[in-house]
């Protein structure tokens, strides 16, 4: 069976079913997203549980004519890096579904089914290797997120999610003219108009035309990412989503941008993003401490968590933009361990808004001795966002130092700064909200079962990448080889295999 196409098209159909059966059935709705979710992490689990390489890297290829006459095909693939990066979505699936079980108050039906349709584009991002089709699940996870922002947000909603809309949208844009660019020139130089990512890795660029239309990528994936200094989206989207739409923000959507600069940026305009390395390392630390820098200054803690977004995010650039094998693999190990530990962080905040009815931390505090479950998995959680040594995110930050070390002592130093104060906001913000006397009065329920399992799966895929990270290094070796190889020379002796 066809599981790659299984992984984006269950979700649509599971999306369209509870939207058309579930009206007014809520927990029908309920419970078919997390059957579907959960299908779909058994799914990617055996994906993982079976693959096997081709020389080339890739486990699975699907290939299919789409659009015969404009060279459009239905192109899926799936090497180590988006083997990973599907697990990520597979995994923080239930996780949302099981988050929003009674957080979302209305419409379960419609939120469910926006819920799965944004799951199946982020599937589609990681796995599509046509470029129109890549672009067609770019543009399918906006907006069904505009609506789960726009619809069931807090008070500036709307705001928000005319703003996260506008940025994206002018990204996406930019690289459907850069997509198009590559597609005429490719069809100039060879007679052949394809839209397919193995053959575009061969097209000759001038220097000039190579500039501008990784340019046109670039920006469209720093937005996503976000970069400083298009990054002000970020923010009030996730101040104003509701708890499920912060997780597949920071855990999912993020990703996605730097995943296109590894799969699209670096192979498709190795001069280009060779010459435009530094400047990519540069705005990587200037998010790294602009991030860090107003972090320490939130008062509201999913407003916090954004901006440490925005910095962990810039050590991802880092590591890509140093291109060697360490800050490669560094940077996808942090993809992983950001989705794992923030999206776990931005479920708790959700949880204590809904006991607490606030997330402001100057009215938090002393929550350790009546929930003191939930204080002990965000203690771990806000551990790993730091670096601790022996959980998620340490090992990520670690090789993106050493890697960015053998570019620029300089610029490691300058990142390193960032991991530093990344521990005072966050344990400023675990002190604030959890130790201390308490501040409201009132009868304390702890974690229940629906709560704890979700957050339980996620502490173990913290440990289990803090303590023995070699299977997900072991995935990353042929293609960020691959990677590190188009920087001097485009490859070319995989494009007949993989046809």
């Amino acid at each position: 069976m066809d599981w790659l196409s299984v992984l984006i098209f269950l979700p649509v159909l599971g999306g369209l079913w509870i939207g058309v059966i579930g009206h007014n059935k809520t927990a029908f709705a309920r419970w078919a997203a997390l059957a579907i979710t959960s299908t779909e992490l058994l799914i990617a689990l055996g994906l993982w549980w079976n693959a096997v390489p081709n020389e080339q890297g890739y486990f699975y290829i699907v290939r299919a004519p789409w659009v015969p006459a404009m060279g459009i095909q239905f192109l899926l693939g799936m090497d180590g890096i988006s083997l990973l990066l599907v697990l990520l979505t597979a995994l923080l699936g239930p996780v949302v579904v099981l988050v929003s079980w009674n957080a979302i108050q209305r419409n379960w039906p419609a939120f469910a089914a926006l819920l799965l349709a944004t799951q199946a584009g982020i599937m589609g991002v990681f796995l599509a290797l046509d470029l129109v089709l890549f672009y067609v699940f770019w543009e399918l996870m906006l907006v069904p997120m505009y609506f789960l922002v726009g619809v069931w947000g807090h008070e500036r909603r709307l705001y928000a999610a005319y703003k996260f809309f506008l940025f994206t949208v002018t990204g996406s844009l930019l690289m459907l003219i850069a997509i198009l660019g590559l597609y005429f020139t490719h069809g100039e130089q060879t007679g052949i108009y394809t839209f397919d990512y193995f053959e575009l890795l061969q097209v000759n660029l001038p220097d000039n035309s190579e500039m501008w239309l990784m340019l046109g990528f670039f920006i469209a994936f720093a937005v996503k990412i976000p970069l400083f200094p298009i990054h002000s989206w970020l923010p009030d989207a996730h101040t104003e989503a509701p708890t499920a739409g912060s997780i597949f923000l920071a855990g999912l959507l993020l990703k996605t941008g730097a995943y296109g600069l590894l799969r699209f940026c670096l192979p498709l305009f190795p001069e280009a993003s060779t010459d435009f390395a530094p400047i990519g390392m540069t705005l990587g630390v200037i998010g790294i401490l602009y991030g860090a820098l107003l972090a320490l200054v939130q008062e509201d803690m999913k407003r916090l968590i954004a901006y440490s977004s925005i910095s962990h995010l810039g050590f991802v650039v880092f590591g890509i933009y140093a291109w060697n094998q360490e800050g490669l693999n560094g940077a996808v190990i942090l993809m992983l361990a950001h989705g794992v530990s923030t999206g776990a962080m931005f479920a708790m905040v959700g949880m204590l808004e809904e006991r607490c009815g606030t997330r402001l931390l100057a009215q938090l505090g002393g929550l350790l001795s009546p929930i003191p479950r939930l204080a002990s998995l965000l203690l771990l959680f806000t551990l790993s966002a730091m670096g601790m040594p022996g959980l998620a995110n340490f090992i990520g930050e670690f090789l993106v130092l050493a890697g960015v070390f053998q570019v620029s002592a300089g610029l490691a130093v300058a990142g390193a700064l960032g991991i530093i104060a990344g521990v005072v906001y966050l344990l400023w913000m675990y002190q604030r909200a959890v130790l201390g006397e308490i501040t409201i009065k009132r009868a304390w329920t702890d974690l229940n079962r629906r709560e704890a399992v979700p957050l339980g799966l996620l502490a173990l895929v913290v440990l289990w990448l803090g303590l023995y990270p070699a299977p997900f290094l072991d995935s990353l070796q042929i293609p960020v080889t691959a990677i590190i190889e188009s920087k001097s020379s485009v490859p070319t002796g995989s494009i007949d295999a993989l046809r």
